[in-house]
């Protein structure tokens, strides 16, 4: 099932789309079940097709991307967290910070995993059975903030900014991918591609992600995943390339689809 959460006048609803490109209504619960009903509906605004629990994501998840970097493979997976209301929906801005400026926010094209019910301690052979669906995200970074000495190296302060969390634009139940590992992960920045390549070139897959994850914690129905960004990010080119106002980014992902998001300041405000 290929899921959209949208904008009614009721409030955010679910529908199912078709493979003539029509949506269906949906009944039921999104992590009990969703039952695809007879009623075409005309989607409103397009929204992140899962309002987090919580965003757990994965560093240096990817070889090329590792060495880029100038680091090696970790030994066990790198785990850092971004703030759920870094959440941003498909096709609205992501901000660069004015606040607490940043001059470096860079893209990070990334496989997100949605988590469909409660699970601790899951062992790898039947971690994907706790998994409700993928969609694509964008991880965005402020790099200053993230690698330069007065950011202290808080990965979390520099990935957890207002916006830096683009998913969407649907989810896909985990029928329709039965292994999250082979699928081509684009980066499209104004329309050239900048990142492209494949998640089975992950360090650690996402049955070992999500083993690791609920090794002695417990993940909620909601929480999501972000597996880790391949090579070809700006920071590591030469020169660098980091993401400025009027920009357009877009996150592709084979049998997902594309998210994309422009670029702008953060608006000024007042405080309070």
């Amino acid at each position: 099932m290929r899921l959209i959460r949208h904008l009614t006048p009721a409030g955010p609803a679910y529908a199912a789309l078709q493979a003539d490109g029509t949506a269906r209504a949906v009944t039921g619960d999104l992590f009990a079940g969703l039952q695809t009903t007879s009623e075409v509906v005309r989607p409103g605004k397009l929204l992140a097709p899962v309002a987090p629990a919580a965003i757990l994501a994965i560093g240096l998840n990817y070889r090329k991307h590792a060495e880029e970097g100038g680091r090696g493979a970790p030994e066990k997976p790198v785990l850092f967290i971004k703030a759920t209301s870094s959440l941003q929906h498909p096709g609205d801005p992501i901000e660069l910070p004015r606040h607490l400026a940043s001059a470096e926010v860079d893209y990070e094209c990334e496989l997100a995993v949605v988590i469909g019910r409660r699970c601790k301690n899951v062992d790898r052979a039947h971690a994907l059975d706790y998994v409700l669906g993928y969609t694509c995200a964008n991880d965005v970074s402020a790099r200053d903030w993230q690698r330069k000495p007065w950011g202290g190296g808080q990965w979390c302060q520099a990935k957890s900014f207002d916006t830096f969390c683009p998913l969407g634009p649907v989810l896909v139940t985990r029928d329709e991918i039965p292994d999250p590992n082979t699928l081509r992960i684009r980066t499209l920045l104004n329309g050239t591609a900048m990142q492209d390549w494949n998640t089975g070139d992950m360090i650690f897959d996402v049955p070992t992600l999500i083993e690791f994850l609920s090794g002695s914690k417990t993940l909620l129905p909601g929480t999501v995943i972000l597996t880790g960004t391949p090579h070809g990010v700006g920071f590591a080119r030469t020169p660098p390339v980091f993401l400025r106002p009027g920009d357009e980014v877009t996150i592709d992902i084979e049998k997902i689809g594309a998210l994309t998001n422009p670029v702008r300041v953060e608006p000024a405000s007042l405080p309070g």
